[in-house]
């Protein structure tokens, strides 16, 4: 099963500097369109590991070649004895032999196949697939059943359910047609009381903010009039499904209703930014700015449209980023060039505590190179 990618793991990520060897950052692209089959998937990686080995890595001292080598031996291991893809989309992998770490992430969503080597691990491949639809309860609901399943990595997982076997017209007895309609009508008003309280129960234990109903066209009032005004608010849509649907079919009926949300979200988000950037206030714009202020530690929520990538130039010392050359402001220490200032963005927002969103759906950061961020002061 993939791995859900939270942000506590990237910021332990984030906050890791090689000091004896190098790190190694490594993306696998494993969607199952592209890489259909393992021997797929392992000549791919064959591919990537081989283009790393060939990198020229003349500033490393000798010991450093060694442990570099011994790393991507041990990828190769790892990936031929103990990889089990189940359900991954991709693959990440960071490595640092001689600073004693190594961890994996099994990604519900593809990433280009990619390698990196430096004193960080390279992480804006990972923040697309920071799901921010994880956690969020689906809720099934019937006259008599009642299913609650979480979102976690990319598949539904039951967390409850109920079940209210209501009468049926073999059950009516000498009762007249229209007291045991009312009766029936009760009954499953009841249901759905209790199935509403449960969904309640669940979303306070598990602190989610937002879930998803499934049901009929008619159920799906009868069912909202039994929720809380909270729960109420936190009904982000709704589905239809067939009847009998698994976690699988369930999770293809809610998934435009999640990517619909998300865009609400993102609408949201970047309207707040539009309103403090035009106050200028609580916001930064374009690279210069955003990368300031990543550095300062000022970045509640870095924004960015999805693929946008910047040169830039980064500390040795301290990981100040900076849009043009010259000497760190803080320290003194000659800054170096790179290809990807949005990594340097994403490692200072997470070093200090920050979030960051890859814009999918909205192109409001066009007209800013692409990139912005809500600050905290």
């Amino acid at each position: 099963m993939a791995d859900s990618v939270t942000w506590s793991p990237l910021r332990e990520l984030a906050s890791f500097r090689a000091e004896k060897g190098c790190a190694t950052s490594l993306y696998l692209n494993l969607d199952p369109s592209e890489v259909p089959t393992a021997g797929d998937a392992q000549t791919r990686m064959n591919s990537l590991l081989s283009k790393a080995e060939k990198t020229d890595r003349k500033d490393l001292t000798h010991e450093q070649r060694g442990a570099l080598k011994a790393d991507f031996a041990r990828i190769a291991r790892w990936f031929d004895d103990e990889f089990d893809r189940d359900g991954a989309q991709g693959l990440a992998l960071f490595v640092a032999g001689l600073d004693n770490f190594w961890s994996t992430m099994r990604l519900p969503e593809p990433v280009p196949d990619r390698f990196k080597v430096g004193r960080d691990f390279f992480l804006a491949p990972l923040v697309p697939v920071v799901a921010r639809a994880d956690g969020t309860i689906v809720a099934v609901v019937g006259r008599e059943q009642g299913h609650l399943y979480r979102l976690q990595a990319g598949r539904l997982e039951e967390i409850g359910d109920r079940f209210d076997e209501q009468p049926g017209r073999h059950d009516q007895g000498g009762w007249s047609q229209a007291r045991y309609q009312r009766h029936i009508e009760k009954l499953v008003q009841e249901h759905l009381k209790g199935v509403a309280q449960v969904l309640d129960r669940s979303r306070r234990r598990l602190q989610v903010p937002k879930f998803v109903l499934v049901c009929s066209e008619e159920m799906r009032s009868e069912f909202t009039e039994e929720l809380s005004s909270e729960a109420r608010d936190a009904l982000v849509g709704w589905a239809p499904a067939e009847a009998h649907s698994g976690p699988a079919q369930l999770l293809d009926a809610v998934t435009p209703v999640l990517e619909r949300a998300e865009a609400r979200d993102e609408a949201e988000v970047l309207a707040r930014w539009r309103e403090e950037a035009g106050r200028s206030s609580r916001a930064a714009s374009g690279w210069e700015q955003t990368l300031e202020a990543a550095s300062d530690g000022r970045v509640e929520i870095l924004l960015f449209q999805d693929g946008v990538d910047h040169a830039a130039f980064r500390c040795p010392a301290c990981g100040r980023a900076a849009t043009s050359a010259g000497s760190c402001p803080l320290d003194g220490t000659q800054l170096e060039e790179t290809d990807a200032g949005l990594d340097l963005a994403v490692h200072q927002t997470l070093a200090h505590g920050g979030a960051a969103w890859a814009i999918r759906h909205q192109n409001d950061l066009a007209p800013v190179e692409g990139i912005g961020a809500l600050l905290r002061y």
